[in-house]
């Protein structure tokens, strides 16, 4: 059994995700094809991993709840005490009660001599406030079967283990997450674990790198209980490296693609100014390698402070089936006459930003970008989570709540590659297993950056690249670059467009 870390994962990685009701499905043919419990081998993963996290504690406390993930905790229970760890066990319900499996475990660490104590809230101990930073605390009150928020009970244990010094660990994933949403289970961050680490089993769960799930569950291990895995058949995969583009010496301008970005309304028109957004995204084409940029806003006259090696077109002097087009970044309602043509005659096209809210308003604007796919125009859809909402016709809470099922209703829908933007981007294709990207972070959380992807999908398109394979390089290298960010600058749109490769 080798553990390995999802959010530092190698390259030529293939991780598979899937829900609650496939990781179901697995346990039983992982356990058929097993000589001994399955519960047995997490215990003991997970005491391999605590023990690297945390070889000099001086006390374990492990939070057991009255299912089979607090099993696993007593199994792991049972290995630390046998190491020579300090370990000390609070089961939130009683023995007899325990599943099978679970109350194997018990009897196991009851026999090795491990202290267990049957409610925290009772016990005079102090546990695990008087814990330190060296210490650990394990959490194994629920797993993946918990369909409502926590427990009085158990809210007080977390609230504890949030509270105390020591190193938390989360064993398949950190009590009161939504293993298929990322979301709290409840109104209340509060009501979930907040752990330095992850060990989660048999396959990745979409919850821990979505939505809230990167910030409650720290970095993440997977153990696929297996020393010889059967088949997958994964709901998703998380997103590996991008495919990197080199220009070759030989090569010339006309060798990487042209591409256009059509947006961004001017002041005049409404009051609302919005050319940076098509300048971000055409200075990350550039940036990224596309042969040669053109930006194509509502109004004639060129902006005095486009950069000099951006070109600008008026939109009639573009030939869309010869481009790959970049729509809809700051376009407003200014753009809505020229999308029409873009959605037709574009060879290659990223639709973002109004682009997206127009097609949502607008049948025929939505049957055209529709019929893209039959004449074979690559088509990458770019949506936040409310434009993705409007586009469904659903809300914005429906999409976060099962952001995989939205990214793959929408590439249904319109028959093209959608890359669902958010905490742990989505991306979906039609005949594509979906992919969970895990680059990125909070310094993204700034106006323009969407832009910078919109733009950076259509340079990758532009140089050749499948709509799926622009994609999914695009929205990893994204990421990677703002996780590549340095400390003591701001990550700003620009900078993060002059980065680009």
């Amino acid at each position: 059994m080798t553990l390995q870390c999802l959010t530092q994962h190698a390259p030529d990685w293939r991780i598979p995700v899937m829900r609650t009701e496939g990781i179901r499905t697995l346990e039983i043919q992982r356990q058929a094809l097993s000589p001994q419990p399955l519960m047995t081998r997490a215990g003991c993963a997970a005491a391999r991993l605590a023990l690297a996290i945390a070889p000099h504690a001086r006390h374990i406390w492990i939070a057991a709840g009255p299912g089979n993930n607090g099993g696993d905790g007593l199994e792991a229970a049972a290995h630390l005490h046998r190491m020579g760890m300090s370990v000390h066990v609070s089961l939130l319900g009683e023995p007899h009660k325990l599943p099978p499996d679970a109350r194997a475990a018990w009897e196991r660490a009851k026999a090795a001599g491990v202290s267990i104590s049957p409610n925290l809230l009772q016990s005079s101990e102090g546990w695990p406030q008087r814990m330190g930073a060296q210490d650990l605390c394990i959490d194994a009150l629920l797993g993946i079967g918990a369909r409502r928020a926590p427990s009085e009970a158990m809210q007080h244990w977390i609230a504890l283990m949030n509270a105390s010094a020591a190193c938390v660990l989360a064993l398949d994933l950190p009590t009161g997450l939504n293993a298929d949403s990322g979301q709290p289970w409840g109104e209340e961050t509060n009501m979930a674990v907040r752990a330095d680490h992850t060990l989660t089993f048999l396959a990745a769960k979409p919850g821990l790198f979505m939505g809230q799930g990167r910030d409650l569950a720290g970095c993440i291990w997977l153990e696929p209980l297996s020393d010889d895995p059967t088949s997958y058949q994964p709901q998703a995969w998380l997103n590996p490296p991008g495919i990197s583009h080199t220009k070759t010496h030989a090569s010339h301008k006309g060798s990487h693609g042209d591409v256009a970005v059509v947006g961004g309304e001017s002041l005049q028109l409404r009051g609302m100014g919005m050319r940076g957004a098509a300048m971000l995204a055409a200075q990350a084409a550039l940036h990224a390698g596309a042969g040669r940029v053109m930006v194509c806003s509502p109004g004639d006259e060129a902006p005095a402070s486009q950069p000099p090696d951006l070109m600008h077109r008026r939109f009639e002097q573009l030939d869309l089936t010869a481009l790959t087009v970049v729509a809809g970044c700051g376009g407003g309602q200014a753009i809505a006459p020229w999308l029409p043509l873009v959605l037709q005659r574009s060879a290659r096209l990223v639709l973002d930003a109004d682009g997206l809210n127009h097609a949502a308003q607008d049948p025929l604007l939505a049957q055209w970008l529709k019929a893209r796919q039959q004449n074979d125009q690559a088509t990458v859809l770019t949506p936040h989570p409310l434009e993705a909402a409007r586009l469904l016709g659903v809300s914005t809470q429906t999409v976060q709540g099962d952001r995989l099922a939205a990214a793959t209703a929408l590439s249904a829908q319109f028959q093209c590659t959608v890359a669902l933007k958010g905490s742990g981007t989505v991306l979906a294709s039609p005949g594509q297993t979906s992919r969970i990207n895990t680059t990125g972070n909070g310094r993204l959380a700034t106006g323009g950056t969407g832009d910078v992807l919109a733009g950076l999908v259509g340079a990758r398109l532009a140089q050749g690249l499948s709509a799926w394979d622009a994609a999914c390089s695009a929205v990893w290298q994204h990421g990677h670059t703002a996780d590549q960010w340095p400390e003591d600058l701001a990550l700003t749109a620009s900078r993060l467009a002059e980065r680009l490769r």
